[in-house]
C-alpha cells in the first residue's frame, strides 16, 4: 500500500517522530513523509507513532491507497526532496 503521513507535533516531539518516520519512508517536505509499505509495517508505523505523540497536543493523518499508480502527484514550486528515482 502507498503511504501518505503530514503530521502537526508539539516542537517537543517533532524530531523523534521525524527520526521515526525516517527509518519507514522518504521525507517529502517538513511535516510530510510518503512511501509504499506493507501493511504490517504500516501497523507498525502507527503503533510507533502512538508511542511518541501526546494525543491531547498533536496531529497525525494518515493517508493509504492501494499503489503509487492510484495516486496523482503534482508539485507546484520547488520539490524539496524528488522520490522519482527512489521508487
Amino acid at each position: 500500500m502507498y503511504v501518505i503521513i503530514v503530521y502537526d507535533i508539539n516542537v517537543d516531539r517533532v524530531n523523534k517522530v521525524k527520526s521515526f518516520l525516517r527509518t519507514h519512508l522518504h521525507w517529502i517536505q517538513n511535516s510530510v513523509f510518503e512511501g509504499e509499505v506493507t501493511r504490517s509495517e504500516f501497523e507498525e508505523i502507527k503503533d510507533g507513532l502512538k508511542g511518541i505523540i501526546n494525543k491531547d497536543e498533536d496531529s497525525v493523518i494518515l493517508y493509504t491507497m492501494r499503489s503509487e499508480k492510484a495516486l496523482k502527484r503534482k508539485v507546484l514550486g520547488v520539490e524539496k526532496a524528488p522520490i522519482g528515482g527512489i521508487l
